[in-house]
């Protein structure tokens, strides 16, 4: 069904939206996916806070211009869906890297973050990022290792002086 001029600036529009708002994008080629395997990718990126849209080329060519994912655009070739990361960097490429270690049809093309464009291959670079929660803990343990270290300093001392006072008490009683 060919599409209106309307209905492709709508498209261009919403996209457009959430690329203004991303953290972060995945191009994937989905050639070789089942309607089944579509909906599994899509219900998984939904939950995990992730963009995701099948868009025509062209359209996406359109839709990336003027945002930090221009990068992208020489990318959009063959049948592709783009990913773009809601919550926090590393969703979408968690999502589409975990998708695709179980349906081998679906091969990651180009990813994007702060408008510097990366490789299909280097999916681990942004995958691997740790989530918001994740780095609050460890800017948390971070932040409480000196504390930490300054309280069992701190209680080191009244242990070995017990310590201390012990062995000088027992070494009495063995010479009384």
């Amino acid at each position: 069904m060919a599409l209106g001029l309307e209905d492709k600036k709508s498209i261009v529009a919403d996209v457009n939206e959430a690329a203004r708002n991303a953290l972060s994008a995945v191009i994937a080629d989905y050639r070789g996916l089942t309607v089944e395997q579509m909906t599994t990718l899509r219900r998984e990126a939904r939950s995990g806070g992730v963009y995701l849209k099948v868009v025509r080329n062209t359209l996406a060519r359109r839709a990336v211009e003027g945002t930090e994912y221009a990068c992208l655009k020489e990318s959009f070739s063959g049948p592709t869906v783009l990913a773009f990361s809601q919550e926090d960097p590393g969703s979408a490429a968690r999502v589409m890297k975990a998708f695709a270690e179980e349906n081998e049809a679906l091969e990651i093309i180009a990813l994007s973050i702060g408008g510097q464009l990366l490789d299909g291959g280097q999916i681990d670079v942004l995958a691997n990022m740790p989530n918001l929660d994740q780095a609050r803990a460890m800017l948390m343990s971070v932040m409480m290792a000196p504390v930490t270290k300054l309280a069992r300093t701190l209680n080191e001392f009244p242990a070995r002086v017990t310590r201390v006072m012990s062995a000088v008490a027992d070494e009495k009683k063995k010479t009384s």
